[in-house]
């Protein structure tokens, strides 16, 4: 459950009033590409929006939040919830969902509630109110006595601060609702909150065009290439031995025939195995040879499988990210 939540990076967090509108709500976010949802037990008909998706849409990776009771956690996981998240930190709550084996994001809102969490063996919590808290900054803060938890920040999470949130290697993903605002819900306008999650799922993937490859034929025609680009922009050239060098930031010449019939792209993106996942949900392969991975194990550049318009392809993890 946790790596699925990484691997989406943004949980839309529902509030729904008449349960037949949960499988059309469901449905958008999964066109526009989340198929992850919580459904809060705000309203009499959450439960029974729960087993609709539950039934109907069994890939969603479906959550139940607002959990304040161990009565409301047996009942959403007898509707169908894949996973429990709680506001607060409610001990007796925590420890009866895992004697069920009930997977449980807790609340927790600064450090005594974190260490309740790990006392009960709990890797990954929700912060909650995220942003009223002090938002990344608080997190960052936390991170120092408390550097192996995961965390869900939700409340206050925005198109402004999601990428702040998620540039934290900690951070699993971000809980918000403004993909599914409830006036859209309340009208189903599904095309309106289709828009909403693409344009969600393109901030948490943050593709950003790094540079032009440029195969030459050889390492004589490379500086010959650089040098006139070089010369037409002014960049300076950094010549990085027998197989390439960089013409600024945006060219990178290749000595040689190197991948692709034109060349290749470099897409920077804020996590390359998030964006691997997105991408390969929508029909795109990856050539596994290619992958390097960071010490810690974290994916940071892999190539597509196919060329595009004679272009090679590349994800590149951001710096820092």
């Amino acid at each position: 459950m946790l790596d699925q939540l990484a691997l989406a990076g943004l949980v839309p967090v529902i509030k729904v009033e008449r349960a037949q509108d949960a499988v059309p709500l469901c449905e958008a976010l999964l066109r526009g590409g989340l198929p992850v949802a919580e459904i809060t037990l705000r309203t009499p008909a959450a439960l029974e929006a729960i087993r609709l998706v539950r039934e109907r849409l069994p890939d969603v990776l479906l959550g139940a939040g607002t959990v304040l009771s161990i009565e409301q956690a047996d009942a959403a996981w007898q509707a169908g919830a894949g996973y429990l998240v709680t506001p607060g930190m409610n001990p007796a709550l925590l420890r009866h969902a895992l004697d069920k084996g009930y997977p449980i994001l807790p609340g927790c809102s600064g450090p005594s509630d974190i260490e309740t969490a790990l006392s009960m063996g709990v890797k990954a919590v929700k912060f909650f109110p995220a942003e009223a808290l002090g938002g990344a900054g608080m997190i960052k803060a936390l991170l120092g006595p408390y550097h192996e938890t995961r965390f869900v920040p939700t409340g206050g999470v925005n198109p402004k601060n999601l990428t702040e949130y998620l540039r934290l290697p900690q951070v699993l993903a971000c809980g918000g609702s403004w993909m599914v605002p409830e006036e859209a819900i309340r009208q189903g306008d599904w095309d309106r909150i289709e828009i909403l999650t693409r344009e969600a799922v393109n901030l948490v993937l943050g593709f950003e065009l790094r540079h032009l490859g440029i195969n030459t034929a050889d390492g004589d025609a490379g500086m010959d290439a650089a040098r006139t680009l070089s010369l037409i922009t002014g960049w300076p050239i950094d010549d990085l031995g027998e197989r390439n060098c960089f013409v600024g930031q945006g060219f990178e010449i290749m000595k040689f025939m190197g991948r692709g019939r034109n060349g290749h792209l470099a897409l920077a993106c804020n996590s390359a195995a998030r964006a691997r996942w997105h991408l390969e949900r929508r029909g795109l392969r990856f050539d596994e040879s290619t992958a390097l991975y960071t010490p810690d194990g974290r994916l940071r550049f892999i190539y597509l499988q196919d060329e595009v318009a004679g272009f090679a392809i590349h994800l590149l993890q951001k710096q820092g990210e």
